[in-house]
């Protein structure tokens, strides 16, 4: 007992800076969005019209939740649980490879094994360590929502789903530690099961029932595939009904139990699935360091062009729903006409809203490049390309040029995606017209986090992953929420992506966009001066 609690104590202190950053930035976005919620549709009948019109267009509902209600709490949990659960998520995935597979790679669980303690001893204590951050994470949800005034026991509802799925995606991670060799290979496969279940849970609400007042619908089973489909059934501040998160524990139990039967038969550093074998000779483009980077790079930026190219699509394809989203819930389409500013039209605020998305999902693939470098430095092997005649600041700014190349990549597999959805406009042309400037005006806010997460990566490398998320997150929850939350101007303008140039009406303005792409330009230069000095830095 004495070595798990030492094991679980190094955990929480090796984690206590990420840890913190999740926990206070997930209660911190379930406070701000109830708050914004509740000043801008304090009026029930305003919630229920923009409730009846998720039954017009259920496509809405792949990114929001399960309509149980037009009350204020209700309405929230809509909103936000599906969001929260699918951080809550990605939390406990990367905390599990972190200090399973992670560990094998370091060498750090060879030397845990040198000691007293059994095989089986840091995995509970990982468990442990994974429970309670999910446990801290769902009290952090349940309080913003009180402190914002919402029904005590509908909080603590909500914050219990989110733990419990939480819980579900940490025993997911765990057995991806078990499967593959490498973390890098987890962690992509439990962000995968993430990002699955999220739309598998949308899929649910999707093609479910609607009831007869518009106000209510019944998913179909598929979400019962879905943690975060168990976390929604709860029916926080409705039925409050904590049965379904019964699943979430049996599930993660069940996995755990897999997980030690697994831990007993392999070795250490061995994975249940036996790794791919290379190729006998490397092609041409992995004759310099750049082809490496790109090399390592594919997978990801194939990933985050598919998600761009369906939200591009979708981006198009939903505007003969304009002209009843604008008489149904006229108080929504003038707020979506002001994300696109004055004059715009409300075809133009709906293009422009999705593809603020894609910038997001761009931004997202950016920052994952530039963390591969991370990645490498932390396992040790960029050591062995800087010990040839590659200078550190030229092995930096070749993955800022990979992770620039993934975006354009991105960012033009929308536009083709806008334009396919666009040919079923009354003017196709004039659609993808729009479509090619909103996609064309995410690049500055995406140079902005490209620029961030090179200085992170130089300034705090063994933070920067989980800091790089955070300034995402919120940018993008300022920058593409604010203003239809109803956040205070200064609060939006935080966000690099308040400034993006959008089309208006027959104008672009670049202005804000010409002085973030010199900020962009600014943070990649200082990183890459800042490399030259900078130590390697392994794994902490």
């Amino acid at each position: 007992m004495n070595l798990l609690w030492v094991l679980l104590r190094q955990r929480l202190r090796r984690d206590r800076a990420q840890s913190a950053l999740w926990v206070v930035g997930i209660a911190a976005l379930a406070l701000m969005a109830t708050t914004a919620v509740t000043s801008t549709f304090g009026d029930s009948a305003e919630r229920a019209g923009i409730l009846r019109l998720t039954m017009v267009a259920p496509a809405i509902l792949m990114f929001r939740g399960t309509p149980n209600g037009a009350e204020e709490g209700q309405f929230v949990f809509f909103l936000m649980c599906a969001f929260l659960a699918l951080l809550a998520g990605l939390m406990s995935t990367f905390l599990a490879v972190r200090h399973t597979r992670g560990d094998e790679e370091a060498g750090r669980a060879e030397l845990v094994a040198a000691t007293p303690a059994s095989r089986m001893l840091p995995t509970t204590a990982t468990v442990l360590h994974g429970v309670l951050a999910n446990a801290v994470i769902g009290l952090g949800v349940a309080v913003a929502f009180v402190v914002s005034g919402l029904d005590v026991s509908g909080s603590f509802v909500a914050g219990a789903a989110v733990a419990a799925c939480g819980v579900a995606f940490l025993s997911i991670g765990l057995v991806f530690a078990q499967l593959f060799r490498a973390s890098r290979a987890a962690n992509a496969a439990g962000v995968a099961a993430v990002i699955a279940a999220y739309f598998v849970r949308g899929i649910g609400d999707a093609a479910g029932e609607p009831s007869a007042d518009g106000l209510h619908r019944t998913p179909l089973w598929i979400s019962w595939l879905s943690p975060i489909g168990w976390a929604q059934r709860t029916g926080a501040f409705a039925e409050n009904d904590l049965a379904p998160l019964l699943i979430a524990l049996v599930f993660a139990v069940l996995l755990v139990a897999l997980v030690y039967v697994f831990q007993s038969v392999r070795d250490s550093g061995a994975s249940v699935l036996p790794g791919l074998r290379g190729r006998d000779h490397a092609g041409p483009l992995l004759s310099g360091s750049f082809g490496l980077a790109w090399k390592l790079s594919t997978g990801a930026v194939l990933s985050w062009a598919a998600g761009a190219a369906v939200m591009g699509a979708l981006a198009t394809s939903l505007t003969p729903l304009v002209d009843r989203f604008g008489s149904e819930v006229p108080e929504v389409a003038v707020r979506l006409q002001q994300m696109a500013g004055a004059g715009a039209s409300l075809e133009q605020a709906l293009t422009t809203t999705f593809f603020s998305v894609i910038g997001i999902l761009a931004a997202a693939c950016a920052l994952q490049l530039i963390m591969r470098a991370r990645q490498e430095e932390a396992h040790g092997t960029a050591e062995p390309v800087l010990a040839t005649p590659v200078p550190r600041q030229r092995w930096l700014a070749e993955y800022g040029v990979v992770a620039f190349i993934g975006v354009v990549v991105v960012i033009a597999v929308s536009m083709l995606g806008a334009f396919a959805g666009a040919q079923s406009a009354d003017d196709p042309a004039a659609m993808s017209q729009d479509a090619a400037q909103a996609a064309v005006a995410q690049l500055p806010a995406v140079f902005v986090y490209l620029g961030i997460g090179m200085l992170l990566f130089v300034l705090v490398p063994r933070v920067m992953i989980g800091v790089a998320w955070a300034a995402l997150a919120l940018g993008a929850f300022f920058g593409v929420f604010g203003e239809l939350l109803g956040l205070p101007d200064w609060v939006h303008d935080l966000s690099p992506f308040a400034h993006s140039p959008l089309p208006v009406g027959d104008d672009v303005d670049w202005t804000g966009g010409v002085w973030m792409i010199a900020i962009g330009a600014a943070a990649v230069g200082v990183a890459i001066v800042a490399m030259r000095r900078r130590e390697l830095v392994a794994a902490g």
